[in-house]
Order: C-alpha cells, then structure tokens, then sequence
C-alpha cells in the first residue's frame, strides 16, 4: 500500500484481532515516529510503550471509561517532553553560562516550548499511525488522555515537563473487518486563500448540512438542532469539562519556578 492509499484508506479501529503485536512491527511504528519532522532536530517528546494489563484496564477507565481501550493489545501514550533538553541544560552548566553571557538569561520552560513539542509529538504520533496502517495495525487517537492529569502523573511517574498528550490504540485488524468512511468538511470550508475567512451563517449551514440532517428530533431529545445536541454530547459535557480543569492543572504545574519568578 502507498502512501496515498494508506491515508485515504485508514479510519480509526477499536475492536482488535487478539494477536499481539510483533516486536518487528512495533519497532518500525517507532522508527517512523523518530523519523517525524521536528524542530531543530531535537525529537521534543518520549513515547511510553503500554503492555500491561492492569495498566490499560486503568487508564480504560481514566479516558472517560472506554472499555475497548483495555482490548488494544498496544497503548502509545505520547509526551510533550522538553524535561530531557532542560535536564541536558542543567547538566552542563547552561544556567551558569547564561548567567555570565552578555545578553543571554536562564529561562525555565515556557508557553512556546509547550507548543513547540506538541508540534512534535503530534507529527511523530502521525508517522505512527501511518506506519502501523501500512502493516495491517489499526489505530485509535485517545483524546481523553487529557483529563484526570494528576492521576496519569502519578501512574506513569511523569516529570513537570513531560506531559501526556496523546494516547495512541494499537491492533491487527480481525480477518472481514469492514471499515466506515466519515466524510469530512467540503475544503472550501476548511482551507482558505492568504487570508483567514470568518464563515457566516449561511456558509456554515451549508458545511454543517450533512452532519445536520441526521439530527431527529424526539420526545425525550431536549436540543432543538444538531449544534445543540452535539455541544451537549461533547464540548458542554462533563468529561469535557474535567479535561479542561485538567489541562488547568497540567499548565500550572509546567509553569512551576516560571510563575514564581514573575
């Protein structure tokens, strides 16, 4: 399979052949995560390789309770990770010399290194996912990985500046798998010419139509429509809120000696 057949053909798969995955595999999923464009060739991110069972059980649960997660024979979890650079620094006097050298300041990790290693982590989380479809592995992004961060901290003994950021299911796909298509937005909706374009009400009902047309409306159905329906489902709901109290405490504990010496 090409490239272009591999991501016009993968969707997301959450029921998964028993098989666990061979060693050969999972090392060419991780060679083509390193091999992800990076900034500065720096790799800003760690990858956790997940086996156990008892921790997949956990964190089935911790991700907003989805039990197929514990059935993945494999879990990716991706960190944002700038704590090996800092630790690096440190190491080899950096915070000393920028002490010393004109113009130069001793910086803790801050708002645009957080961004810059998602940047990272993100693409190289792609690379996988690609090269696992190209083996006949299936894959499943994990948002809910962002909630409940203390917890992943502790379970997974991370450090300030190493944060989760996706969780990655891995799995043969079971012989006779039938795979389903979402369709995604018109382009002209999605990607725009030089400039930003603020889409008006008409424009967005026409890039919502049909994702709106399979809104019923029923006796125990309190939204009036498909935007209400879907903002209570998911960016009102509950475990949308927990991740956001949770990505709160995630950025306050990045900020750490940075805050303290504003």
């Amino acid at each position: 399979m090409n490239v272009s057949e591999t991501i016009k053909t993968r969707t997301s798969l959450r029921v998964y052949d028993d098989r666990m995955i061979a060693d050969s595999d999972l090392d060419q999923i991780l060679e083509a995560a390193f091999l992800a464009p990076t900034a500065g060739n720096q790799q800003l991110y760690s990858i956790i390789v997940i086996k156990s069972q008892e921790t997949k059980d956990k964190l089935s649960k911790s991700c907003d309770n989805q039990p197929f997660i514990a059935k993945a024979p494999v879990l990716l979890l991706f960190l944002a990770d700038q704590q090996k650079w800092f630790d690096y620094y440190r190491s080899k006097g950096c915070m000393e010399f920028a002490a010393r050298e004109e113009g130069l300041s001793w910086e803790e990790p801050n708002e645009s290194d957080l961004l810059l290693s998602i940047e990272d982590t993100m693409i190289a989380a792609q690379n996988a996912v690609l090269m696992a479809e190209s083996l006949g592995i299936g894959s499943c992004y994990i948002g809910d990985i962002l909630e409940n961060y203390e917890y992943h901290k502790e379970l997974f003994q991370l450090p300030d500046h190493a944060v989760p950021i996706s969780l990655l299911c891995l799995g043969y796909y079971k012989e006779g798998h039938k795979r389903v298509y979402r369709k995604r937005f018109d382009k002209k909706y999605v990607a725009f010419e030089e400039t930003y374009k603020r889409l008006s009400d008409e424009e967005l009902d026409h890039m919502f139509a049909e994702k709106a047309s399979g809104f019923v409306k029923g006796p125990a159905i309190t939204a009036d429509n498909f935007a209400q329906a879907f903002y209570k489902r998911k960016t009102g709901a509950a475990f949308s809120k927990e991740m956001a109290r949770s990505v709160r405490a995630m950025l306050k504990a990045y900020a750490g000696k940075q805050e303290e010496e504003r």
